[in-house]
């Protein structure tokens, strides 16, 4: 035998074993008696019967060898799906002459008699008749499509393949006779190489969520060794980790648990993602994302007509990333967030963080109140923190006066900026930032008394001390020399005088609020004249119009 014939010999048989290695035979889809799965025939010994006959086949192509069940699917629908479903169709109706259960793999048209199988379809590769779970098929895309969503490629695609009809099919993402990604998938699915075929999501490149740039090209040594399995894990599932193409006990959006917030702390419950949002839920204040289910929806107006509140109502999982920004702007995990601007404007994507904040408490029905009844009561938190005011904490902007610089704490100066979270956001600096939850009312992240009789400390009025210089308000070095015996000696609480969020100027003037004044009628009456108000005479001066503890002032200059 010559030589060449030996190399063609071994080439031909290197090329068969190749294709055998990647053929229906090696796969669950070989039912015969002779196949790998569980699932298969008790005696037959023919391979391609299942789906095939080369005599008396159904109408449908490629000679089809099972009837179809006529059944009516339940399809899938969600609030942001752009493409229009139809009943199945094409090869989608017959794969699912399999996986709908309402035909048994064994009833073929080319037999008289069922060929008998040792199992049923397993409860997983069971899709039934409801396909409300399951990822949309038989729907036209095009480019027109991939416009309107405004998150899809537009065709023609890589790898995933369209029917004659320009229809997305079972066999888009599947080849039913090949298994060389898993479950008969045309790509990896790992690193979300396949969802990305179809899915261009917005803000994806640079997201946290994004784990495509942790693989490992196999040189060298392993850069994510380090990291524990469970991220590990967690790296190479990633859309998996939240979205289940079938069966999602989710099914909008086909997310893996009903409850909007278990597909969040799947991983933040501090086992994969760095810290544990989860216990801050625990806690007796908090942003109650329990208290909700199946209230959010994506499409929902910006400034939520329903009371919720849920992790997507601050965070965008596909925008999310670990930039870091001054106050006012957003940071990185609170990238891609609808809100509502200063002007009472709906934006598409946030800026400043407070505009997120405003989407529910600024001037909805539910928006929390302080509890505690002033001359001036106000909810509205976008009024409050307006730059016009006669005073405000500066949220959207710097202050509007410099008396106060003296009793600022390092790094704050007249012209510092505060985000809402300065102030309210977890009671321990080692756990995640944000407002999710805390031991303190209103979510503080330190101690704020407010009862009457409070014995002034460094902790009792902790929250005000974080950026307020105790020594001197409590020793008179200020503007304001009359702190001490009112908040030492008299033991009134700051809340009393000073409204923290600030005074609308639709409902205050800088004559009577000035400073945050704006007295709290539970504890401060009328003076004896009947007269209840605070007078700003000029820097460092005033009066006030007023009987507290007893005492008239009627009025008291200062």
């Amino acid at each position: 035998m010559k030589a060449p014939f030996k190399v063609t010999l071994l080439f031909m048989c290197f090329v068969t074993s190749l294709a055998y290695s990647q053929s229906i035979i090696t796969t669950k889809h070989n039912l015969s008696a002779t196949g790998p799965g569980t699932i298969k025939a008790t005696s037959e010994s023919e391979v391609c019967i299942f789906c095939h006959t080369p005599h008396n086949s159904t109408p449908r192509a490629p000679l089809w060898n099972k009837n179809a069940g006529g059944a009516t699917y339940t399809l899938y629908n969600s609030s942001t799906l752009e493409a229009v479903p139809g009943q199945p169709d094409g090869t989608s109706i017959l794969c699912l002459s399999c996986h709908d259960g309402t035909i048994a793999l064994g009833d073929v048209v080319s037999r008289t008699a069922q060929i008998a199988m040792t199992d049923v379809m397993s409860t997983k590769g069971n899709l039934t008749t409801d396909l409300s779970n399951d990822h949309p098929v038989s729907f036209t895309y095009n480019a027109s499509l991939a416009t309107a969503d405004g998150e899809l490629k537009s065709p023609p695609l890589s790898t995933v393949t369209l029917d004659h009809n320009s229809k997305l099919q079972c066999t888009s993402c599947h080849d039913p006779h090949k298994n060389t990604n898993t479950k008969f998938l045309l790509a990896s699915k790992e690193y979300s190489a396949l969802c990305l075929l179809c899915h261009d999501k917005n803000y994806w490149v640079s997201s946290t969520h994004n784990t495509s740039s942790k693989t490992w090209n196999g040189s060298g040594t392993n850069p994510w060794q380090h990291i524990e399995s469970a991220y590990a894990t967690v790296a190479q599932n990633a859309c998996a980790n939240c979205h289940d193409t079938h069966n999602a006990n989710g099914k909008l959006r086909l997310l893996k648990y009903v409850n909007e917030e278990d597909n969040c702390l799947d991983c933040h419950d501090g086992n994969v993602a760095g810290k544990n949002v989860q216990s801050q839920f625990a806690k007796p204040y908090k942003h109650d994302v329990y208290a909700y289910t199946g209230v959010h929806d994506p499409a929902e107006a910006v400034a939520p007509t329903s009371k919720h509140i849920e992790c997507q109502d601050c965070h965008n999982p596909h925008a999310s990333n670990a930039t870091t920004a001054t106050a006012p702007f957003v940071n990185g995990f609170n990238n891609g967030v609808t809100g509502i601007n200063q002007s009472g404007n709906n934006v598409t994507v946030a800026t400043n963080t407070y505009e997120i904040c405003y989407k529910c408490h600024a001037g909805n029905t539910w928006s929390p109140t302080s509890g505690l009844t002033r001359i001036i009561n106000q909810n509205n938190v976008r009024l409050e923190f307006d730059t016009s005011n006669p005073s405000f904490h500066p949220i959207v902007g710097p202050r509007n006066n410099n008396e106060i610089t003296s009793n600022l704490l390092s790094p704050n100066t007249a012209s510092t900026v505060l985000y809402c979270t300065s102030c309210h956001a977890s009671d321990n600096s080692s756990e995640p930032a944000g407002p999710h939850g805390s031991i303190y009312p209103y979510i503080l992240k330190f101690q704020y008394e407010t009862a009457d009789f409070t014995r002034e400390s460094a902790n009792n009025y902790a929250l005000c001390y974080s950026c307020h210089n105790r020594n001197n308000i409590i020793n008179d070095n200020n503007t304001f020399k009359e702190h001490k015996k009112h908040i030492v000696k008299e033991d009134t609480p700051c809340s009393v005088c000073h409204d923290p969020h600030g005074i609308s100027s639709t409902q205050g003037n800088s004559t009577n609020n000035s400073h945050l004044i704006n007295f709290r009628t539970g504890i401060v009456t009328p003076s004896s004249s009947g007269v209840l108000r605070y007078e700003d005479t000029g820097q460092g001066k005033g009066r006030c119009y007023l009987t507290c503890h007893g005492k008239n002032h009627n009025p008291k200059s200062y």
